[in-house]
């Protein structure tokens, strides 16, 4: 099994267990030890199935100010958490192939293995949910056409990207390609950085 083919069976079944649910205040169960890349790949979809619907309650026009406060300062923690657990699995490929000699003209990719994954794991939402809008039984046919082929496209991307991650982590595991990974660095969650919190110590 490929890393692409693993991470999206993950996907799919975090995707479709926290939709058993469809809570975004459900409590994560997840089936893999936190300690394997396993567990990182199913944390790391259930990040983002509970952050995709907390972005759909904050566009309620009808919601409660402070209730949206509440939301925008969870997505802040969520997208935190969320860069957190990226640079936790870039660091398993880092691990991985620390012994890797490089060939000789090794370059250096746009972004990472993980940042490629992440990618790969909002795709997994955006097709569950393309899906759900295809077989509704209230919209008007138009509406069914148009997300029928805007799932198309993005089963295609899914395929494309799959691959793409596939040939970039055997180019890394060959040599002909080598990680460097950037700390995300966030400066407005961090209280020295942020000057809005760091005038509010003074």
């Amino acid at each position: 099994m490929t890393f692409s083919e693993l991470s999206n069976k993950i996907f799919v079944d975090s995707t479709n267990y926290y939709h058993t649910m469809d809570d975004v205040y459900a409590t994560l169960v997840n089936p893999y030890s936190e300690n394997t890349i396993e567990g990182s790949l199913f944390k790391k979809n259930w990040i983002d199935a509970v952050q995709w619907h907390l972005e759909d309650i904050i566009r309620d026009p009808k919601i409660d100010p402070i209730k949206a406060l509440e939301i925008k300062r969870w997505i802040d923690r969520s997208n935190q958490e969320r860069t957190d657990l990226v640079e936790l699995i870039d660091s398993y490929f880092l691990t991985k192939y620390k012994e890797v000699k490089l060939i000789e003209g090794a370059t250096i990719n746009t972004e990472s293995p993980a940042w490629a994954i992440d990618r790969l794991s909002i795709l997994a939402l955006k097709i569950y949910h393309m899906q759900q809008e295809v077989v509704r039984k209230d919209a008007a046919p138009e509406h069914l056409a148009k997300c029928k082929a805007k799932l198309e496209v993005l089963l295609d991307q899914k395929k494309d990207l799959s691959l793409a991650i596939d040939q970039l982590i055997a180019d890394i595991e060959n040599g002909h390609k080598y990680m460097k990974v950037y700390k995300q660095m966030k400066m407005y969650n961090d209280p020295s950085l942020n000057p809005v919190l760091y005038a509010n110590k003074k």
